[in-house]
């Protein structure tokens, strides 16, 4: 029988008690499990259950935090995570095509697929799974992050039109491989994506894949507020990308320094910094996931 660790965030935004112990029980039934709180104290948890396979149960924050404190530990390759999407926005699971269903979500972790995915990593220590942005989309989750008990995911859009309509851009250099995508301009908007949506399904990089040893580049550039307005709402339906002022690259290493800007890493905000840098690491760490991986997004433009 597995033998696995549940890390549960009964404080997840996106379900209740009852959806996580159908979780719980879904996983008992399957496996031998350890529970435990998310928390400040994941060190502890998972230095006490060594060996353990690790079962998140939340949202695409507690997702983060645990991968980061297993690469944090030397432990990432070496423990494969599940994830049951309890979240508000659960983007990741969402690019992996994961049930929204915590007892389907179970079920796909004790089916024991083991599907590698990609790790961004930066160059003050972070870690991205999902994807990373700088300007007005950190803007939208610092207006949205209130909201949220509020107004679930329509926090998230709402957000977005706020800071995008009242941004007026920091001055950046974004580098894809050393190839320069902004040179100094004004930009609105700079996404990284390992994953493909962010704010539970707002599409950032759309042709994104989380296991392909790439990630996607979009800078958006900002030329006024109808243009601002225009991508706010553009971004929403996955259009954006056909936009005049926005320009995209892949590639392995990205590169941004300018202006001080705000930074939203998996919907963790820091900053703002003037300089950062991201690394791909190819199937750095494993996922419990379907068999098939779901069907690469078609691009939109």
């Amino acid at each position: 029988m597995a033998e696995l660790l549940a890390i549960c965030n009964r404080r997840a935004g996106g379900a209740g008690e009852a959806a996580l112990e159908a979780a719980l029980g879904t996983l008992r039934r399957g496996a031998d499990v350890v529970e435990a709180e998310a928390g400040g104290g994941l060190d502890g948890v998972l230095g006490a259950c060594p060996g353990r396979d690790v079962v998140v149960l939340g949202g695409d924050g507690s997702l983060h935090a645990v991968v980061a404190a297993l690469h944090r530990r030397g432990e990432l390759g070496a423990r494969t995570v599940g994830l049951v999407p309890l979240g508000t926005g659960n983007d990741f699971a969402r690019a992996l095509g994961l049930p929204s269903d915590p007892g389907a979500a179970a079920r796909v972790v004790l089916a024991g697929h083991r599907r590698p995915m990609d790790l961004l990593v930066d160059d003050d220590g972070g870690i991205v799974v999902n994807a990373v942005h700088l300007g007005a989309g950190a803007e939208a989750s610092e207006r949205a992050a209130p909201l949220k008990p509020v107004l679930g995911k329509l926090a998230y859009p709402l957000g977005g039109l706020l800071a995008g309509v009242r941004s007026r851009g920091w001055r950046l250099r974004v580098t894809v491989d050393g190839r320069p995508l902004a040179h100094g301009r004004r930009v609105l908007m700079v996404a990284v994506g390992n994953g493909v949506t962010i704010g539970g399904g707002t599409p950032l990089t759309p042709r994104a894949r989380p296991d392909d040893g790439r990630v996607d580049v979009v800078v958006a550039a900002t030329t006024g507020p109808l243009a601002r307005l225009a991508y706010a709402l553009r971004l929403r339906r996955g259009t954006h990308l056909g936009l005049r002022d926005v320009v995209t690259d892949r590639g392995g290493e990205v590169a941004v320094s300018g202006d001080p800007v705000p930074v939203n890493a998996d919907g963790e905000l820091t900053g703002p910094v003037t300089g950062r840098r991201w690394t791909v690491l190819p199937a750095a760490w494993r996922i419990y996931a379907a068999e098939a991986p779901p069907a690469e997004p078609s691009g939109t433009g």
